[in-house]
């Protein structure tokens, strides 16, 4: 897309089919999809729903597919406690594949609704692609929110696992 932000906007817009349709084209299918966009029960519209696809590998191992494994894929800085870290697409892949296990190994499977409570931390992002490589759902939860919004975030996703971390910082003093 090497156009500017507003013709691009127009067009999805205009015809919001097609430009999916071509949006499409730029990732990988394990099965291209025949059908853009299915309305035949609105509002619950389907979009490339004969199409198979896994954006944990679009986003990881696609691009070592490619010749770019040793290329930066996630940068870390945190202002808050100092830590930085950076992961190639090799060191990250393996990373989220071994969690991916791990989640296998505890009985998430396909489908399967995850909670994700974490501080912003590269094990985060390890928990999201791993979930999404096994085909599980997940929704993520960040720590600024009040107990009762995080209960009605549980509830409502009827999740059957939640990933957290041991501790995290807040205002430069760790909270276990």
């Amino acid at each position: 897309m090497k156009k500017n932000y507003n013709s691009i906007y127009e067009d999805s817009i205009k015809n919001p089919e097609e430009f999916w349709k071509n949006v499409s084209e730029d990732i990988f299918w394990f099965k291209k999809p025949t059908k853009i966009l299915n309305k035949s029960n609105p509002p619950f519209y389907k979009w490339f729903e004969d199409g198979t696809t896994n954006t944990c590998y679009n986003a990881i191992d696609l691009h070592i597919d490619r010749g770019r494994g040793d290329k930066l894929a996630l940068i870390y800085d945190s202002p808050i406690t100092g830590n930085k870290a950076k992961f190639t697409y090799k060191q990250l892949k393996d990373k989220v594949s071994k969690f991916a296990g791990a989640l296998v190994n505890q009985g998430v499977k396909k489908g399967d609704r995850v909670i994700i409570y974490m501080p912003m931390i590269p094990e985060s992002v390890v928990a999201m692609l791993a979930c999404a490589r096994i085909g599980a759902i997940h929704s993520i939860i960040f720590g600024g929110f009040s107990a009762e919004s995080i209960s009605g975030r549980v509830n409502d996703c009827e999740s059957e696992y939640i990933i957290t971390a041991d501790e995290g910082v807040r205002g430069g003093k760790t909270i276990p």
